[in-house]
């Protein structure tokens, strides 16, 4: 059964961003839907980022500062959540310990050294690859920030496929995990390529090569990493799932800022 769309909206946008959404449903159709609206998620913190970004080069900050607030701004918008993902993800991965083991590690509240060092590494590339485009133009720096913020909720549209199990009983993840049919989710993601490959052409022909490129390589990566932490920890958590979606957007912006 489909979840109204309302409450679809409500689970993405209360349980992915901080914004003052109130989530009235926890049930698996309404992680159904809030997972399939997890890219618009993406539209409207990408937009915010890319708003403030954009003062600020207008303003003569440069690209620089433009893009350290454009990273920043998500990051602000979701708590860190991902980023935090992300980190403790890198925690138990580089552990190498067993599945119980690892999970255990990522459950402490602090980060250990791969996680620092994986966080330092993509924020630099993040920053980095904002500051390329946002150099080239206003306009590539703005797509680059929407469509990477959208790219990376669209990762967990795909990691919430059924057939992808959850690895605790418990979390976000556990309530998240296998929602969403397979086939709905590659729909999903055809559409989401497809659009942002039209805002590319905005900008001329190989903008929107580039841009449909730079989706499918993030979601390439995103499932690499997916299908790496399954066999590693049995399935995903809440954790995987921010790591799913800081690898996707530095990987979508690393590709964008290329050529």
């Amino acid at each position: 059964m489909t979840p109204p769309l309302p409450h679809g909206l409500r689970f993405a946008f209360g349980t992915l961003s901080v914004l003052p959404v109130r989530v009235e449903r926890w049930d698996r159709d309404a992680a159904r839907g809030g997972m399939l609206c997890a890219p618009l998620v993406g539209v409207v913190l990408g937009g915010g980022a890319a708003a403030v970004g954009l003062v600020l080069l207008f303003l003569g900050a440069g690209p620089l500062l433009a893009a350290v607030a454009a990273a920043a701004v998500p990051a602000v918008l979701t708590r860190g959540l991902h980023l935090d993902g992300l980190a403790d993800t890198a925690d138990g991965l580089g552990s190498g310990k067993p599945a119980e083991d690892a999970l255990r590690i990522m459950k402490q509240s602090d980060i250990g050294p791969f996680g620092v060092i994986t966080l330092l590494f993509v924020l630099l590339a993040q920053v980095a690859a904002l500051a390329r485009l946002y150099d080239d133009s206003w306009a590539r720096g703005a797509l680059a920030t929407v469509v990477a913020a959208v790219t990376a909720r669209l990762a967990l549209t795909l990691a919430a496929r059924t057939g992808v199990p959850p690895a605790r009983p418990e979390g976000l993840g556990a309530a998240v995990a296998g929602v969403v049919p397979a086939r709905v989710a590659a729909g999903v993601a055809l559409a989401v390529t497809v659009v942002a490959a039209a805002a590319g052409a905005l900008l001329g022909t190989d903008d929107a090569v580039r841009t449909a490129v730079a989706v499918l390589a993030a979601l390439g990566c995103g499932e690499l990493l997916l299908r790496h932490c399954v066999r590693r920890f049995g399935g995903v958590t809440g954790d995987v799932f921010g790591g799913l979606a800081e690898t996707a957007a530095t990987t979508a912006l690393v590709v964008l800022s290329l050529g």
